[in-house]
C-alpha cells in the first residue's frame, strides 16, 4: 500500500499542545491524547495494528484531529479492515482543514486523499438472499454477518465487505435457522444464498382469546346509545325529585306570604278608610313586600313542578329485569305549605 510520509512524534506533540485544537479539553486529556498518539505511532511502526487501532481511537475520542484519524485509518488498513479504513479516510476528506490550520493538518489531509485510492480497490462485496424452501419470501427474517445485524434494506443487493472469511446466519419464527460460510476475495464479490426450511416442531402462535374463557359466562354486548345512560345512571335519576322539592318550597313560600299579605290587606282596609295616613306607611311597605314574595314563590313553585314532570317524562325507562327504582317520594300539602318528602 502506498503511504505518504507519516506524521512524526514531534508533530503529534505540536498538534496536541495547540490551544486552537483542544481549548475545550483539560490538560489531563491533552496529555493523555498526546501519549496515546505516540503509542499508536510506535505500534504502527511495529506493525501491531490492533494496538495501534485502539490507541488512535482513544486519542481521537479525547481530542479530534485529522492526524489522529489518519493514524486510525492506517491501523485499520493494516488489519485488513478496508471498509472501516475507507470511512476514516473519507471523514478526514469531508471535514477538511481550515486555511489557517497547521501544516501537519494539511499534510494529513493530502495523505488521506492519496491513501484512500489504494484502499478502495481492495474492498469486496457479498449479496445475501434468504428464501423459504420451495420458494417464496421469509417474513420477518433476521440476518447477521459475523454476528453483526444486517438491515433488511441490504438484503438482495451487493453489500460491501472486507476480504476474507465470513459467517452469515439467518433465522425467522417458524423456520429452522441456516448458516453459510463465505470467503470474499479482495476486490471481488460473492453470493450468499440461504434457504430456510419450515420448523414443524415449532409451536404455532397462540391467537388472542376474545372475551371470557368460561363457556357459561354471559356474553357482553356493547350498550346502545339508548341503553348507555340508563346503565350508567344505576337507577332512576334524582333530578326530577330535586325539581319537585324546589317547586314545593316555592309554592310553600308563595302560600305563606300570600296569606300574610291578605291579613295585611284586611288591616289596611280598616285603618285606611277613607285614606292611609303617614303612620300606615310601614304597613303599606310590608304589604307590598309580602305580595311580591308570594308572587315570586308561586312562580318558582310552578317552574319547579313543571321541570319535575318534564324530567320524569324524559327519563329512560328501566328494563323489565332491572331492579326497582330506589327513589320514593310523595307530595305533601298542608296549611300554608306544600312540598315533597320521601327517599332519594
Amino acid at each position: 500500500m502506498r503511504l505518504a510520509a507519516r506524521t512524526s512524534l514531534a508533530a503529534f506533540a505540536f498538534v496536541l499542545a495547540t490551544p486552537l485544537l483542544a481549548s475545550a479539553q483539560s490538560d489531563a486529556d491533552r496529555a493523555t491524547a498526546r501519549q496515546l498518539g505516540q503509542d499508536g505511532e510506535n505500534a504502527l511502526s511495529a506493525k501491531d495494528y490492533k494496538k495501534a487501532e485502539d490507541d488512535f481511537r482513544r486519542a481521537d475520542s479525547l481530542i479530534h484531529a485529522p492526524t489522529l484519524l489518519l493514524g486510525l485509518a492506517r491501523a485499520l488498513a493494516g488489519e485488513g479492515k478496508f471498509v472501516e479504513a475507507q470511512e476514516a479516510y473519507q471523514r478526514i476528506i469531508r471535514e477538511g482543514v481550515a486555511p489557517a490550520a497547521p501544516d501537519v493538518f494539511k499534510k494529513a489531509l493530502d495523505a488521506a486523499k492519496t491513501e484512500v485510492q489504494d484502499i478502495s480497490p481492495k474492498i469486496g462485496g457479498v449479496t445475501i438472499t434468504v428464501k423459504a424452501a420451495g420458494g417464496g419470501d421469509v417474513p420477518n427474517v433476521r440476518v447477521t454477518i459475523d454476528d453483526a445485524p444486517v438491515s433488511a434494506a441490504a438484503l438482495g443487493v451487493k453489500r460491501v465487505a472486507n476480504p476474507g472469511a465470513h459467517v452469515v446466519n439467518a433465522s425467522a419464527d417458524g423456520f429452522k435457522p441456516a448458516t453459510l460460510n463465505v470467503t470474499v476475495p479482495a476486490g471481488g464479490a460473492v453470493d450468499a444464498p440461504l434457504t430456510l426450511e419450515k420448523d414443524l416442531s415449532a409451536p404455532a402462535p397462540t391467537p388472542p382469546q376474545p372475551g371470557p374463557t368460561d363457556a357459561n359466562a354471559p356474553v357482553q354486548h356493547p350498550a346502545t346509545p339508548e341503553q348507555a345512560p340508563a346503565a350508567s345512571s344505576g337507577g332512576s335519576s334524582i333530578l326530577p325529585w330535586i325539581a319537585f322539592g324546589v317547586g314545593g318550597v316555592g309554592l310553600g313560600l308563595g302560600a305563606v306570604t300570600g296569606i300574610l299579605a291578605m291579613g295585611k290587606h284586611s288591616d289596611l282596609s280598616k285603618a285606611c278608610n277613607p285614606s292611609c295616613g303617614p303612620d300606615q306607611q310601614s304597613n303599606l311597605d310590608s304589604y307590598h313586600t309580602l305580595g311580591t314574595l308570594s308572587t315570586v314563590g308561586f312562580i318558582v313553585g310552578g317552574i319547579g313542578a313543571a321541570a319535575g314532570v318534564t324530567l320524569l317524562i324524559l327519563e329512560p325507562k328501566a328494563s323489565p329485569d332491572a331492579a326497582p327504582a330506589t327513589p320514593a317520594a310523595q307530595l305533601v300539602i298542608g296549611p300554608g305549605s306544600i312540598g315533597a318528602v320521601g327517599r332519594f
